[in-house]
């Protein structure tokens, strides 16, 4: 697997390490160096050949450094000099880039194939609203990414179906759907679906060249049912609720598992675990939902191991019931 180095002036490149592992999960083979107000170009250099040392893999190597020309940029293309046909410097740094460059690493296996990808998905993270302060030529993209979107006879794929309080975040939004790569992104929810403002902030919050759509669960079990307009599309589909899940369901939705998020903490719940809170609604309705032949996938991010949600859903129980 290639390596990375995230070079930064100040603890900009820590920052961004540990937002990447927030989205993408805890990664191997990353390292974050940093070159100080009181430190100059041999400190940064010395910290980045340990930073080298440590790596399983030291043939390919990948740097991603805030800024083109800068002091953390030049001591590693000093480095660079001698292995220009195996490693790659991208500068530039962004969130965006760095998630892309973890995702990449799954499937390319050279510095330079990743360098190459990332760099319009950098891109492509710097966005600005209001929409028409944006550049023409990025207006003229956003289309035609729009128009790739189109259905054709056939009915929905399923790549992921998720229950997460917090719907679509950046867990989601990076890393689930990079491991997915679905053409759409569907919220099913009647309560968001009334809500102009938490709709809005969904469909902006979807990742470049995927749509996001916020529909009601009867609209959803139409959608499932359609075998005319949804050909060649693949859909990651968010719930807010178990509850919501088994309605669409049970209504004809075809969802074999179900990946589980986060479930906020409310009155009256209680959290066996740091990110799934229960009430008795909530336990009687994943005990239905595995009765109807759904299967758990616990999991905050693809590179998590699975939790056994049996044993979730045990101590939820005991933790009930000694409330009561």
């Amino acid at each position: 697997m290639v390596s990375i180095i995230i070079a930064s002036h100040g603890e900009f490149a820590k920052g961004i390490y540990q937002s990447g592992s927030m989205i993408f999960g805890e990664q191997e083979n990353v390292q974050a160096v940093t070159l100080m107000p009181s430190e100059g170009p041999d400190d940064i250099k010395a910290k980045l050949e340990k930073a080298i040392a440590s790596f399983d893999d030291q043939e390919q190597v990948l740097f991603l450094v805030d800024l083109w020309g800068g002091t953390p940029f030049n001591q590693v293309n000093g480095l660079f000099e001698a292995h220009k046909d195996k490693w790659a410097i991208v500068a530039g740094l962004n969130l965006p880039m760095l998630i892309e460059a973890y995702a990449s690493r799954l499937s390319m296996d050279s510095a330079h194939e990743i360098a190459t990808h990332i760099i319009e998905t950098a891109k492509d993270g710097v966005k600005v609203r209001p929409e028409a302060l944006a550049p023409k030529e990025e207006k003229v993209a956003a289309a035609a990414t729009t128009n790739n979107n189109a259905g054709r006879p056939g009915t929905l794929e399923y790549g992921l179906a998720r229950i997460d309080s917090r719907l679509l975040h950046g867990q989601v939004a990076t890393a689930w759907s990079k491991t997915v790569n679905p053409t759409r992104i569907i919220v099913v929810s009647d309560s968001v679906a009334k809500d102009d403002l938490r709709s809005n902030m969904i469909k902006q919050a979807a990742p470049a060249g995927v749509h996001a759509h916020v529909i009601p669960i009867d609209q959803m079990i139409k959608i499932a049912k359609d075998d005319k307009h949804f050909g060649g599309q693949k859909a990651l589909v968010l719930f807010e609720t178990p509850q919501d899940a088994l309605r669409a369901i049970e209504g004809g939705v075809p969802i074999k598992t179900l990946n589980i998020g986060s479930m906020a903490h409310s009155v009256g719940k209680v959290q066996p675990n740091k990110v799934l809170a229960f009430d008795q609604d909530d336990i009687d309705t994943y005990k239905k939902l595995e009765q109807d032949g759904v299967e758990f996938d616990v999991r905050k991010v693809p590179s998590d191991s699975k939790d056994n949600m049996d044993n979730i859903l045990k101590k939820a129980q005991n933790m009930l019931n000694e409330q009561k």
